[in-house]
């Protein structure tokens, strides 16, 4: 991993993006068009939509193929029988997987909030699962007369799994996209922890989207990219932030996704070490840096950020501080569960 520096570092990006993390998720069910159009509201650059597809073949937006944990599926008896295990990316999962589903049924679950022991229950059962179609129609209504561009950042999720039965995803991203008048202009950043998606989507965008860029997501440094690693590859996420992974990455993508740790690390006391070289690595190669994810509770924060010993407690001034950290640090553009605080993170401090 990058080495810490005393250094700081500006972001290459005009303007510091801030990315609505599945809607404005710390106030509503993720994923929902409830909690794109609160993202939407509160200020964001760029709305994210986790995609997953229905046996149907369509682009649905789902952290996770196992809905078990994000909807009401299993108070639905006529879906009972569908609750089975899965090895998904290497690991065994159990409940119920939107591929085993149509749209039409999906359709009639509604969403539960996915983090019930830190965030509010109060909006569970009231939101349909949303398609990507719907998203877009979304943002593209809400951009008429909207002063700040707006933008999506959709990540393909398990994009080797969903290829091996038949629904790959990326191609139907990429049509899509082109089928509304919107995407065809506005920012659009596609996402993948894998590699070997983005390296074809870059092949097929060619030179003739320059409104859609690509993001290298970048898991734990010992971890695998899944198709990486189902190949027999050696190739892990600490290779790929060294210099000659980063120049490699800047071939075929335009950002690098870290998470927050490998920009911001601890030390033993629960406070900021100095940032690593990540960004300034990534700047050199060429690459912007889009860190991931800046949440509002206490439970998430360092822990010389917390506000009392609630975990569950709202902490809006620790959230800004640790965002803050990261801008100093030259960071391009970062996701949140809250977006309102990130774009008073942004705008309040000022700069690029």
């Amino acid at each position: 991993m990058p080495m810490p520096t005393s250094a700081t570092e500006a972001p290459i990006a005009r303007t510091v993006q801030v990315i609505a993390h599945r809607g404005a998720s710390a106030l509503r069910p993720e994923h929902t068009l409830a909690a794109y159009a609160q993202a939407i509201a509160d200020g964001a650059d760029f709305i994210e939509p986790d995609l997953v597809m229905s046996r149907d073949g369509v682009l649905l937006a789902r952290h996770e193929n196992e809905i078990g944990s994000t909807t009401d599926v299993a108070d639905h008896p006529e879906f009972a029988a569908r609750r089975t295990s899965r090895q998904v990316d290497g690991e065994t999962v159990s409940g119920w997987f939107s591929e085993d589903f149509t749209l039409a049924e999906l359709k009639t679950l509604r969403a539960r909030e996915r983090l019930p022991q830190w965030r509010s229950t109060q909006y569970d059962g009231q939101f349909e699962i949303a398609t990507l179609e719907e998203i877009i129609e979304l943002a593209a209504s809400a951009s008429a007369g909207r002063a700040r561009p707006l933008g999506i950042i959709p990540e393909i999720k398990h994009g080797s799994y969903f290829a091996g039965l038949g629904l790959a995803m990326e191609d139907r991203v990429l049509a899509t996209l082109a089928e509304h008048a919107w995407t065809r202009t506005a920012s659009v950043v596609i996402q993948s922890f894998e590699v070997g998606n983005l390296r074809y989507l870059r092949r097929r965008l060619g030179d003739r989207h320059p409104n859609i860029q690509l993001l290298q997501l970048l898991g734990d440094p010992h971890e695998q990219p899944w198709d990486r690693r189902a190949a027999g590859d050696t190739l892990d996420y600490t290779r790929m932030t060294t210099t000659p992974g980063l120049r490699d990455i800047a071939g075929y993508a335009d950002a690098i996704g870290p998470h927050v740790r490998a920009i911001l690390p601890l030390d033993a006391t629960g406070r900021f070490a100095a940032p690593t070289t990540l960004v300034r690595d990534a700047h050199a190669a060429g690459l912007e840096v889009h860190t991931y994810t800046f949440r509002p509770e206490n439970h998430f924060l360092p822990p010389s950020l917390w506000q009392g010993d609630d975990p569950a407690t709202f902490n809006e001034t620790g959230c800004i501080t640790e965002i803050r950290a990261a801008l100093d640090a030259g960071i391009d553009a970062f996701f949140t569960d809250a977006p309102a605080i990130g774009r008073k993170a942004v705008d309040e401090r000022g700069g690029p």
